[in-house]
């Protein structure tokens, strides 16, 4: 079987969330893709210059992306954080969600970094799969989890073909200013409900 990415089978595109907002990463910054599966996003910010890192569960993904960047193979749900303290310009999650890592993921966020996040949210369990709760954002669950950001764009909604519930965010941890208290920039205007 071909991995990944080869003309036998094709990488799928970057979400359209992630190439929307991917500018608000600081040139050349690292990033850091959570549960990126077979590396659509690593790849992404790999052909625009960023050092990245991808952490996955299953060894099998892992194998066809190491050409992008640093990859671990980790249970994040089961064992520790495999990046303890470390912070990057830009950490991207979609279509993964577990409650108990929300504070850390939005940690890894360096001053000036962005958090680009999008997942499926409740609403979702009547069109299809994730349907369990533990795995859908309740509403205005990610805006929670980003207090301390600026939020630059947050939708959250029903999103057709395919049919799905989506949250979805693009935050910025401010960065102190030598003038004035922390701040980041506006660089995109705020995008409305789904």
């Amino acid at each position: 079987m071909a991995p990944h990415g080869t003309a036998h089978a094709p990488l799928p595109a970057a979400s359209e969330w992630i190439q929307r907002w991917s500018h608000l990463v600081p040139a050349g910054g690292s990033v850091l893709d959570v549960a990126c599966g077979h590396g659509r996003h690593m790849r992404w910010f790999y052909e625009r210059k960023h050092p990245v890192t991808g952490i996955e569960k299953a060894p099998e993904a892992i194998e066809s992306i190491a050409p992008w960047g640093a990859t671990i193979v980790a249970d994040i749900e089961a064992g520790p954080w495999p990046l303890p303290g470390q912070r990057f310009a830009g950490v991207v999650v979609t279509n993964y969600l577990w409650r108990p890592l929300l504070p850390t993921i939005v940690d890894s966020v360096a001053p000036g970094g962005v958090l680009l996040y999008e997942t499926f949210a409740l609403g979702n369990e009547t069109v299809g799969r994730p349907a369990r709760a533990e795995f859908l954002l309740r509403p205005g669950e990610l805006l929670q989890a980003c207090r301390d950001l600026r939020i630059v764009a947050y939708e959250e909604g029903f999103l057709d073909a395919p049919a799905r519930f989506m949250q979805r965010i693009a935050a910025v941890r401010p960065a102190p200013s030598m003038d004035g208290p922390l701040r980041a920039p506006l660089r995109a205007p705020l995008q409305g409900p789904v």
